[in-house]
């Protein structure tokens, strides 16, 4: 590549290590923007992360200097135009309630700006480990949009109703400090670290029981969202209880030793 050629941008790249799920966003010319066609590639690595048992975690970073600059506005307004008329309009909704619903935990590594719908990406992730330069941006009043249901519920529930109308009426950029003073980063690390740290954040997680990992998320999330089916908790709290893991924690436990859980 010369000096004055742009990276290659494509659709996202799954690879996946030691139960250990990595998304990388890869339009680094571009700040990682979201295409449609990057929609429909989430949602098949998502199938793919939901069907294979042996991933434990997920981790979502971007190529470059910035995570994802959100979805393309040349196509809202080609969408707009009539130019993409069987483009779904709910695409981006439906992409990111996916990735919050996923039975893993998810970890969005912010490795720069995260802005516009990208931000709600990151808040369906269950943790966000930024850089000192990660800054954000919700520009959706001033694109005349009003933002879809459920990540205005994300919003609120993430950071609070306060926070979520500064973010959205005010549409004023804001900085890592009071990103992680509002909630919306879990921690703020050295850009060079910030690999080091979510992989050991990935470890950790991945080294705990996947049964009862994935329905305490859910759990979690059901809650946050007022929609806690009390009879599934139950029959999830029932079906640990009977697992091959629940006795293999209780004996490694005894033991003093680290559990091998086998997800059954």
């Amino acid at each position: 590549m010369t000096a004055d050629a742009k990276p290659v941008s494509t659709t996202p790249v799954l690879t996946i290590t030691e139960g250990k799920a990595l998304i990388r966003l890869h339009r680094p010319a571009e700040h990682n923007r979201l295409e449609p066609a990057d929609l429909d590639a989430l949602m098949s690595i998502y199938d793919r992360i939901a069907n294979d048992a042996t991933v434990r975690v997920l981790v979502i970073t971007g190529t470059g200097k910035s995570f994802s600059s959100g979805f393309h506005i040349g196509a809202l307004k080609e969408r707009n135009e009539g130019q993409q008329s069987d483009y779904d309009p709910n695409a981006f909704e439906k992409m990111v309630d996916k990735l919050e619903d996923l039975r893993v935990p998810t970890i969005a590594a912010l490795n720069g700006g995260v802005y516009g719908g990208s931000t709600d990406l990151a808040l369906a992730c269950d943790f966000r480990i930024g850089v000192e330069s990660t800054r954000m941006f919700m520009p959706a009043a001033r694109l005349g949009i009003v933002y879809y249901q459920s990540g205005l519920r994300r919003y609120v529930s993430r950071i609070g109703l306060d926070n979520a109308k500064r973010m959205f009426l005010t549409a004023e950029p804001v900085e890592a400090p009071e990103l992680l003073r509002m909630g919306y980063l879990t921690e703020i690390v050295p850009a060079a670290q910030l690999m080091q740290r979510v992989d050991a954040l990935a470890s950790q997680i991945a080294a705990n029981a996947p049964l009862a990992v994935a329905a305490t998320k859910k759990a979690l999330n059901d809650v946050a969202a007022q929609r806690l089916d009390l009879d599934w908790h139950e029959e999830a709290r029932a079906a640990c209880a009977r697992s091959d893991d629940h006795q293999e924690g209780l004996k490694a436990w005894a033991e003093k030793r680290k559990p091998a859980f086998s997800g059954r």
